[in-house]
């Protein structure tokens, strides 16, 4: 989860939403790292975690990411959600957690549906005071800078 938190300082300073995601295979090896990106890359699907599912797919030849964890910073929404079951990761591990577009516990609770061919193994809220305050720190900003006067202005 340290490597998913170093991730999402990179994307609060670029400007994206810090949200940071790592994903290893069974033997606990790296097999992609990344950060949200939709902002850069104009792509309302470059979250975090489809990112960093994307890379490891191309990385070992296949869509099917089994016996695959993946971290990730903050509890990840639905169209994200939906990636990890068609990728068949076999764990998820998130830090904080969102209370709007959660898909695990919060605005929905995807996984607790029986409908589906997969389940993920879950487990929420590791590191989750650090993983918040990057979230919260890096949103107030925004609104700090929002209610700061322009350069000139009295």
């Amino acid at each position: 989860m340290q490597l998913a938190l170093q991730q999402a300082q990179k994307a609060a300073d670029s400007g994206e939403v810090p949200v940071g995601s790592v994903l290893v295979d069974q033997e606990g090896q790296l097999l992609s790292a990344s950060h949200n990106q939709p902002i850069a890359t104009h792509d309302p699907t470059g979250h975090a975690e489809i990112r960093v599912l994307r890379e490891a797919a191309k990385k070992i030849g296949n869509y099917r990411l089994n016996n695959t964890t993946l971290y990730v910073t903050l509890e990840p929404c639905v169209m994200c959600v939906g990636a990890m079951i068609h990728a068949r990761i076999k764990r998820l591990v998130y830090g904080a957690t969102e209370y709007k577009t959660g898909a695990i516990q919060s605005a929905c609770q995807l996984l607790k549906q029986v409908k589906f061919n997969h389940t993920i193994a879950v487990e929420g809220g590791v590191l989750e005071q650090e993983c918040a305050l990057i979230i919260s720190d890096f949103f107030a900003q925004k609104r700090a800078q929002k209610k700061a006067p322009l350069s000139g202005e009295i």
